[in-house]
């Protein structure tokens, strides 16, 4: 059975048309889709290790979209598939933006099983609210990351050479932001979440800390050896 999800209307298509080809400018591979009670969680991944030996954090994008059906189903599929079903979708709308779409119904592209990061689900539950931080701030830490990690690799350089600079660089703990490395500051700005002067909202549950904004959302999973005692 082919398995689909029916969003709204025109501006939900366009809100995760925009999500994924942000994501996909950072990291160009898969989506995990959850669909469950009528929502549709929307997750890619910005950071996360690729190997034993890589200490890179794992940081995962996240944006919801409410659906006019009620599916159930938990599917990794590539994002390049999806954003080619949505604007074939788009294609078939009226030219006018304004005129009424009514629910959009897509079916998934064919399923991948080979995305370690898709089997690290963060808690549904059991977030504790934190002081909230400055979305200039991690706006900040974000903007000097890049040019850092510019200036540290040349051009021509190997694959370890860079992901190494990028581990170092994107899992360095922003300072006065216990538990929050600059790559989840990357992965806002990177992903559009950060709005302005809105606060960022900061939770912590287990070994995940959640970075949220009425744009998104940003999941961190530390390494067991960060947690508190």
């Amino acid at each position: 059975m082919t398995e689909s999800f029916s969003l709204v209307d025109r501006y939900a298509l366009g809100d995760l048309q925009t999500y994924l080809a942000r994501a996909g400018r950072v990291e160009d591979g898969s989506v995990r889709l959850i669909a469950a009670g009528g929502v549709l969680a929307a997750y890619t991944a910005i950071f996360y290790p690729r190997g034993i030996l890589d200490e890179s954090p794992t940081v995962l994008g996240l944006r919801t979209f409410a659906l006019t059906d009620s599916p159930s189903f938990d599917a990794v599929v590539p994002a390049r598939s999806l954003l080619e079903r949505l604007a074939r979708a788009e294609a078939t709308l009226p030219v006018d933006s304004d005129a009424e779409t009514g629910p959009i119904t897509l079916s998934l592209p064919h399923q991948v099983s080979t995305v370690t990061w898709a089997g690290i689900s963060p808690p549904k539950g059991g977030w504790h609210g934190q002081e909230p931080t400055d979305a200039a701030l991690l706006e900040s830490v974000a903007k000097a990351g890049i040019d850092e990690v510019a200036a540290a690799v040349p051009s021509g350089v190997g694959e370890q050479i860079v992901q190494r600079v990028r581990t170092e660089v994107w899992g360095r703990p922003i300072d006065g932001l216990e538990h929050v490395p600059a790559g989840a500051a990357f992965a806002a700005l990177s992903l559009g979440f950060l709005a302005g002067d809105e606060p960022v909202a900061l939770f912590e549950t287990g070994p995940w800390t959640r970075l949220s904004t009425s744009r998104g959302h940003v999941l961190v999973r530390r390494k067991p050896w960060t947690l508190r005692s």
